[in-house]
Parts: C-alpha cells; sequence; structure tokens
C-alpha cells in the first residue's frame, strides 16, 4: 500500500471531527487534541497511538488500524472519566466516518483500561479506548 493510502491521519481526522462535533460529549470535556500543551485544563481527550496494517482484497487496498483515545481527568475517582469514554464509545462504535481518501467499512470497540497516574499527587484518572477501524481506498 502506498504511503498516501495510510488511513492512519484521514482516520485521526474524521475522529477529531466526530468527537468534537458532538455538543454532548464537548459540554463534558475542554477539548479533543492532538498535541496536549502543558498547562491544559481537565478532562480532555488526546488522540493516541494507531496501529495500522493491510487488509487489502483482490482488487483494492484496505486498512485494519487500531487508534487508542486518552480520557484524562483530575475528577476524584474515575466516574467522569467513563462517562466521557462511554459516549466517545456511542459516537464510535459502529458509526459511520467521513474518512478523507477512504471508505468506512467498520468501526468496533476493542478495548478500555482504568489508570491512576503514579506520579505524586496521584489524582489524575487515564482512561485509554481503542477501536479498530476498518477501511477502503477509494478509487
Amino acid at each position: 500500500m502506498p504511503v498516501s493510502d495510510s488511513a492512519v491521519l484521514p482516520l485521526q481526522k474524521a475522529v477529531i471531527a466526530t468527537l468534537t462535533g458532538d455538543s454532548t460529549l464537548m459540554a463534558l470535556i475542554q477539548g479533543v487534541f492532538d498535541w496536549v500543551k502543558e498547562d491544559q485544563p481537565y478532562p480532555y481527550i488526546a488522540i493516541g497511538e494507531a496501529v495500522e496494517t493491510p487488509d487489502n482484497t483482490h482488487d483494492s487496498h484496505g486498512s485494519n488500524t487500531v487508534i487508542t483515545l486518552h480520557v484524562w481527568s483530575k475528577y476524584r475517582g474515575y466516574a467522569q472519566a467513563l462517562t466521557i469514554a462511554a459516549r466517545v464509545r456511542a459516537l464510535l462504535e459502529h458509526r459511520p466516518l467521513t474518512i478523507a481518501g477512504h471508505r468506512h467499512v467498520a468501526t468496533y470497540y476493542v478495548s478500555l483500561q482504568t489508570i491512576t497516574d503514579p506520579e505524586p499527587p496521584g489524582d489524575i484518572r487515564h482512561v485509554p479506548i481503542s477501536f479498530r477501524v476498518l477501511t477502503q481506498v477509494s478509487p
């Protein structure tokens, strides 16, 4: 698959557009970011890692991409971060995405984990949530 046909950057842009376009989610967070400034207020979502593998057919190029989003919160306990993650899941799982240069085939929820940042003062909650997105390069 040519580098220009990679789904990762267009997928990242589609996810950001979907999340920031939802007023319910945006009322819960301070933003969705690809890069987070040092003094960013909590809670927020950071676009994280992506692993893309080919998912070709005989006559077309496709991708199987696992993208991870990171929910960050300073709320005591996980309730806030898990509420945000649930909204993200509702927006992405089995929902169509408009991905430039690619045809969206499907989005599947993969996993979610709750993590407490061990660095003092230990008050940051981190919830990575991953999705598998199948795409085909548009003709």
